[in-house]
C-alpha cells in the first residue's frame, strides 16, 4: 500500500501541466541560455552536477531548442573533439531526425521521411562515436547511441552492447535503461519475455528509491498497448501477477522513502498512475495523482488519448470520492 503522505490531491483538480520547468525549474535557464549560445555556462552547470545524475535529461532540454545546432555546428568545428559539444550536437541531430520521422509506424513513414530520418542519424552516429572513444564514460553520448541503434535498425545484439558499456559506469542509468527496454519491445525486433526479464532485473539491482521501479510500469503499458482488441487488453490486466507487480514496483521507487524526485519523475510516477487507472485500482492509481499534483508529461497520457484528455479522465476517476 502506498504510504498516507503521499501528497495532497484536491478533487476535482486543477489542469495539467505537461511545461516542463513547471517541475524542473532549471529548465527555463537551461533554454535561455542554449538560445543565447551561452555554451560556457551551460558547461559549467553540467558538470557541476552531482555524481550519479543521469545527465541525459539535460541535453534532452538543450538539444530541443529550435535551431541550436548551428551554434553547435560552430562549437564542434571548433573543437573537433570536445565531448560535451560533440554530444549536444548528436543528440539535436537525434531530435530532428526522429521530428522528421515522425512516431508513426514503419508502414506509415513515407521514402523520403525514412531518407532524411537516416541521413541525420548517421550524421549523429559519427559525432557519438567520437565522444564515446574520447571519453568512454560518458553517459549521455551513450544513452544517444542506444537512440541511433534502433532508429538504424543496428538491432537488439548491438543496442545491448551499447548500454553494457553505458551500465560499465553508469550501472542504474534510468534514460539508457528505458531506451534499451524500447529496443527489447516486440515492435523494435524483441520480445516480451526479454523487455520483462530486463525491467524486472533493473528493479532488483536497482537502489532503494531508484527510477528504475518505473521501468516496469512501461513494460506493462507497452505490453498492454501492443494487444489488439479490448477484450484482449482488459484480460491482459485482469492477471494478478501485473498488479502485484506494479504495486511491488512503485514501492521500491516512487513510494519509498528514499525516493528524490530526479529528473524524469513525473513521467515514471504518470505511468503507475496510467496502469493502476487502467487495471481499475483507484486508490492506488489516486495516490499517484495526489503525488503528481496537477503534473503532467506526454508520456505516458499519449499513449491513452489526447493526452491532457487522458490525464483528467482518470485522475478524476481516480480521486472522486476520495479527497
Amino acid at each position: 500500500m502506498p504510504p498516507p503522505d503521499a501528497g495532497p490531491g484536491p478533487y476535482p483538480g486543477p489542469d495539467p501541466d505537461f511545461e516542463l520547468a513547471s517541475a524542473y525549474p532549471e529548465v527555463t535557464w537551461l533554454r535561455q541560455a542554449a538560445t543565447a549560445a551561452d555554451w560556457a555556462s551551460v558547461r559549467q552547470y553540467y558538470d557541476s552536477l552531482p555524481p550519479g545524475t543521469d545527465r541525459a535529461f539535460v541535453v534532452r532540454v538543450l538539444t530541443e531548442v529550435d535551431g541550436v545546432e548551428h551554434a553547435l555546428r560552430q562549437q564542434v568545428s571548433a573543437a573537433p573533439y570536445d565531448v560535451f559539444a560533440l554530444t549536444l550536437l548528436g543528440a539535436r541531430l537525434v531530435q530532428v531526425g526522429w521530428e522528421i520521422r515522425t512516431s508513426a509506424r514503419a508502414k506509415d513513414v513515407s521514402r523520403e521521411q525514412f531518407k532524411a530520418f537516416h541521413a541525420h542519424l548517421k550524421d549523429a552516429e559519427q559525432l557519438l562515436i567520437r565522444a564515446t572513444a574520447v571519453d568512454p564514460s560518458y553517459d549521455a553520448a551513450w544513452a544517444e547511441r542506444l537512440n541511433t541503434a534502433r532508429g538504424l535498425s543496428l538491432g537488439k545484439n548491438e543496442a545491448r552492447r551499447r548500454y553494457d558499456r553505458l551500465a560499465k559506469y553508469h550501472p542504474h542509468h534510468f534514460t539508457g535503461q528505458s531506451r534499451l527496454l524500447q529496443q527489447l519491445c516486440p515492435k523494435w525486433g524483441g520480445t516480451w519475455e526479454e523487455a520483462h526479464g530486463f525491467v524486472r532485473e533493473c528493479l532488483l539491482a536497482a537502489p532503494e528509491g531508484a527510477l528504475s521501479g518505473g521501468l516496469v510500469a512501461e513494460a506493462h503499458i507497452e505490453h498492454w498497448l501492443d494487444l489488439k482488441g479490448d477484450d484482449k487488453r482488459a484480460e491482459y490486466l485482469r492477471q494478478p501477477h501485473v498488479h502485484a507487480e506494479l504495486v511491488e514496483a512503485a514501492e521500491r521507487s516512487v513510494f519509498h522513502p528514499k525516493f528524490g524526485r530526479p529528473h524524469g519523475w513525473v513521467a515514471v510516477q504518470g505511468c503507475f498512475a496510467a496502469m493502476f487507472s487502467l487495471i481499475g485500482d483507484t486508490e492506488q492509481a489516486a495516490a499517484h495523482f495526489r503525488a503528481l499534483g496537477n503534473l503532467a508529461s506526454e508520456y505516458p497520457w499519449s499513449y491513452l488519448g489526447k493526452p491532457a484528455e487522458a490525464y483528467v479522465r482518470h485522475r478524476d476517476t481516480a480521486l472522486r470520492g476520495r479527497r
